[in-house]
C-alpha cells in the first residue's frame, strides 16, 4: 500500500490541539490506529508528550505511559496535563487521556535541560544497509487501514512477515522508519517509532503475532535533523504471554536519539503457517 501524504511535525501528524490552558483534544483518525482499529498505543505517549511540552515549555527527558483502555477509531480523547512540580532546571508532569469520564492512559514525564554532554558516546549504532537499500516493510492485507499506511517503514535488519515460517529467529531486528516530509524528530515522533517494539516478538518467534502494549518509555538523548530513523530493536524475553524489549532510535549519521521500552501482552494471529 502506498504511504500518504507527507506532514510538517508531529503535532499536525496527530492531529492534536489545545483547547485550554491545560487541555487538548485529538479525534482518533485512521492515521493514528492500529490494525485492531483503536489508537496506536505510541501515538497516545505523543499526544500527552505534545501536551506537557506545550504547556511546561520545556523538552522531555524521560516519559512512560501506562495503557488502560481503547479508544476507538473516531472517538474523541481529551488530554489533561499537569505540571505538578516545577524546578529551576525540571518541570514533573503528567497527562491523562480520557473519552468522556473513561480514562485511557496516564502519562508521566520529566521535561527540562542541562549542559553535560559526553565527548563520546557510550553505545554504537548496528551497521545495516541505508534506507534505500532496504526493502519495504509490507503488513498484511487482512490489517485494513492503520498507521502503518502513513509511516514509511524499511526492514534493515529482520524477517518480513511473508518469510515468518513459524522458525524462531533472532530477538535482534531493525527498522528504518519516517514520517514523509518530517526532519525534524521530536520526543512524539520518537515515541511513534519506540512503539514498533511491540511486534517484534514476531521476528524472535517466527510466528505472526500481535502485540497490545502495557506500557511504553521514552528516553530522549539529541534530536537532530534526520530523514530517516532507526529503530534498533532487541526483544529480551517471552513468558506467560507477555513480552519485553527495547529499541534504540539512531538518526541516520549514527547519532543516538532516543531509547524506548515496553511490556507487551502478545497473541498469534490465527493465519500462522502449521
Amino acid at each position: 500500500m502506498p504511504i500518504r501524504v507527507a506532514v510538517v511535525n508531529a503535532t499536525e501528524f496527530l492531529g492534536i490541539e489545545r483547547t485550554g490552558d491545560n487541555t487538548w483534544r485529538m479525534k482518533v483518525t485512521e492515521r493514528l490506529i492500529t490494525p485492531g482499529q483503536f489508537l496506536f498505543g505510541g501515538c497516545g505517549l505523543a499526544a500527552g508528550l505534545t501536551a506537557m511540552e506545550q504547556h511546561s515549555g520545556r523538552p522531555t527527558i524521560w516519559s512512560t505511559a501506562h495503557y488502560l483502555s481503547y479508544a476507538p477509531t473516531n472517538s474523541e480523547v481529551t488530554i489533561t496535563s499537569t505540571l505538578a512540580v516545577q524546578g529551576n532546571h525540571v518541570t514533573q508532569a503528567r497527562a491523562v487521556a480520557t473519552i468522556g469520564d473513561r480514562e485511557i492512559l496516564t502519562v508521566n514525564a520529566a521535561l527540562g535541560t542541562g549542559s553535560l554532554d559526553s565527548v563520546e558516546p557510550w553505545v554504537q549504532m548496528p551497521t545495516v544497509p541505508p534506507p534505500e537499500e532496504c526493502p519495504q516493510r509490507r503488513m498484511p492485507a487482512n490489517f485494513g487501514e492503520s498507521i502503518f499506511q502513513h509511516i514509511d517503514t524499511r526492514i534493515a535488519l529482520g524477517r518480513s512477515f511473508e518469510e515468518l515460517d513459524g522458525t524462531p529467529g533472532s530477538p535482534h531486528s531493525a527498522l528504518w522508519a519516517r514520517v514523509p516530509g518530517h526532519l525534524d524528530p521530536s520526543a512524539a515522533t520518537l515515541a511513534i517509532f519506540g512503539d514498533y517494539v511491540s511486534g517484534s516478538a514476531s521476528s524472535a518467534t517466527g510466528l505472526r503475532m500481535m502485540g497490545r502494549s502495557l506500557d511504553n518509555t521514552i528516553r530522549v538523548a539529541t534530536l537532530e535533523p534526520t530523514e530517516w530513523v532507526l529503530c534498533d530493536i532487541q526483544m529480551h524475553a517471552l513468558s506467560g504471554g507477555f513480552a519485553q524489549g527495547i529499541a534504540f532510535l539512531w538518526s541516520e549519521r549514527g547519532t543516538l536519539l532516543a531509547t524506548a521500552s515496553q511490556s507487551i501482552q502478545v497473541k498469534i494471529w490465527a493465519d500462522n503457517p502449521r
